[in-house]
C-alpha cells in the first residue's frame, strides 16, 4: 500500500516549514543550526510527528496540526528548558523506529 495524498501532502508541507526555518511553532526559535550541530534534536522531531500523526481508513490524515504542535513542542523545550510541554509526552510518542 502506498502513502495517501493526504499523508504525503502533510509530511511535505511540514518538511518544508521546518527545513526552510519558516515552522510557525517555532516563531523566533533558530532551529536551523540544528541540522548540523545536533542532528539527534530533528531526529526526535520528525520522529514524534510519524508517532502522532494519524490517518482514517482512506489514508487521509485526521490531525496534522496536532502532530506538528507535539513535535516542535521538542524543540521548544530543547531551547527553553522552562517550556512546560502540555500534556507530557507519552513513551510511545517519543520511540525511534
Amino acid at each position: 500500500m502506498k502513502l495517501s495524498h493526504s499523508f504525503s501532502g502533510a509530511l511535505r508541507t511540514f518538511v518544508y516549514f521546518m527545513a526552510s526555518g519558516t515552522q510557525y511553532t517555532l516563531e523566533g526559535i533558530d532551529y536551523l543550526p540544528l541540522y548540523g550541530e545536533d542532528p539527534t534534536a530533528i531526529e526526535q522531531v520528525f520522529a514524534i510527528y510519524a508517532n502522532v500523526i494519524e490517518l482514517d481508513e482512506h489514508g487521509e490524515v485526521l490531525n496534522a496540526k496536532y502532530a506538528e504542535k507535539r513535535a516542535t513542542d521538542y524543540l521548544q523545550r530543547y531551547f527553553n528548558p522552562d517550556y512546560i510541554i502540555d500534556p507530557p509526552y507519552e513513551d510511545w510518542e517519543l520511540e525511534l523506529y
